[in-house]
């Protein structure tokens, strides 16, 4: 069964993967293996999502003509590695206008950190992961309850299959649960969803068959396994967070739904209540009607938002040809794909979640735009799209994996690579 991501197999393969310490970088306890693979279970200290895991390295598609940005993007920090950080992967979480984040790789250990950075640029590392039972790899980014931070690591624990821990914005740190792989869920790649002081998130793998669970867990440290994912037309593989639309969550799988996409199924949007009653609200088909839901959702007036990182276009059915797409759909299942990507200086592959502002939608393409390194883009939800900017690479920054935070009318967003050092940057952008 092949695996869907050329894309970011090019970006990681060589570059990620040196960035972050080679190969001790993303692995506790055992090699991780870059060979495109099918999903399976997870493995002690295989912390890198599997959406991250496909390993050839081409371009998506022929140098087009680039059209000049019409807006100005400023740089704000360039990651130096090592003790750093290096690859900030997440969304930044705004808290009282300074912003929170995580890097994948680096810190003291080699296993990822949590920073704060001012809007001026002021950075400072709040944690540096030590794997073992501290957790490795925080892919995620942190949610703010009550002036706390909680977030996830993708490895590493008590069993290596990755936690759920809390950080005070001055940096103490603490695990409050070390998944145990198997039924219990195994390997949280993705933001945590705050509740009434409940936090709900999703395991990539571990439940039945290792198709990945959603979780409830209290902020003491207390953890229940909601819903375990069957895989097929039920959906497989939640990379991405929840969605809170008066007090039912909504979410996204990477494959399951159909037999499209190589048999692996196209993904799904699924709703659960926080009891944990599950229902397939659609089943994506690839080529034109979009494929592989990899973000989070985005609620605007009751309607919700998102990208699928592949599909759209005129890609045939149960394919994953396509540049990606932007879809809407109702919470009752009526969706309709609002944009397709074009590749070239259009950009291509949103791997990222859209940020409302004022009824508009922000968003970043991982690739495309100026030399294959990546967009920032706005769509109307009529679906109106034009890019804000297309990073040029270099100090400039590259490949924006994450999603846009908007403080005060300026969004701050991050790359995994480039910057002075090539690790990566955060970055601001006036619209």
């Amino acid at each position: 069964m092949k695996r869907l991501y050329s894309l970011v197999g090019a970006l990681l393969s060589a570059e990620l993967l040196a960035a972050c310490g080679g190969s001790s970088s993303f692995s506790s306890s055992t090699p991780m293996s870059v060979a495109p693979t099918a999903p399976s279970p997870a493995a002690p200290g295989v912390g890198l999502p599997q959406i991250l895991r496909s390993q050839p390295a081409y371009s998506r598609y022929a140098p087009h003509r680039i059209r000049k940005d019409v807006q100005k993007e400023s740089v704000l920090y360039s990651f130096a590695g090592g003790s750093d950080g290096v690859s900030p992967f997440a969304t930044l979480t705004n808290v009282g206008g300074t912003l929170y984040g995580t890097t994948g790789g680096g810190g003291a250990s080699g296993y990822g950190t949590v920073f704060k950075i001012t809007t001026s640029g002021t950075e400072s590392v709040l944690h540096s992961f030590a794997s073992g039972s501290d957790g490795a790899h925080p892919f995620a980014g942190l949610t703010n309850v009550g002036g706390t931070l909680y977030g996830t690591t993708g490895g590493g624990g008590a069993s290596s299959y990755g936690t759920v821990f809390k950080i005070t914005t001055s940096g103490t740190e603490s695990v409050l649960y070390s998944f145990a792989g198997g039924s219990d869920g195994a390997t949280p790649v993705a933001d945590l969803t705050n509740v009434g002081g409940t936090l709900f998130g999703t395991t990539e793998y571990g439940g039945a068959s290792s198709y990945g669970t959603v979780f409830k867990i209290t902020t003491s440290g207390t953890e229940s396994v909601l819903y375990r994912f069957a895989g097929g037309s039920d959906g497989a593989k939640p990379v991405a967070g929840l969605t809170n639309v008066a007090g039912t969550l909504y979410g996204t799988t990477d494959y399951g739904g159909g037999s499209g996409c190589y048999s692996d199924g196209c993904g799904t949007v699924f709703k659960i209540t926080t009891s944990g009653t599950e229902n397939v609200l659609y089943r994506f088909a690839g080529g034109a009607d979009g494929a592989n839901p990899v973000a989070s959702l985005t609620n605007v007036g009751g309607t919700l938002y998102g990208t699928t990182a592949y599909g759209g276009g005129s890609g045939g059915a149960g394919g994953v040809s396509g540049y990606g797409t932007v879809f809407k759909i109702t919470t009752s299942g009526k969706k309709r794909v609002l944009y397709s990507f074009a590749g070239g200086s259009d950009g291509a592959d949103p791997f990222a979640g859209l940020t409302n502002v004022g009824g508009a939608l922000f968003g970043t393409t991982a690739i495309g735009g100026s030399s294959d390194n990546g967009t920032v883009f706005k769509i109307t939800t009529s679906g109106t799209e034009s890019v804000l900017y297309r990073f040029v690479g270099g100090s400039d920054g590259l490949r924006p994996l994450a999603g846009l935070t908007n403080v005060g009318g300026t969004l701050y967003g991050t790359t995994i690579r480039g910057g002075a050092s090539g690790d990566g940057t955060v970055y601001s952008l006036s619209f």
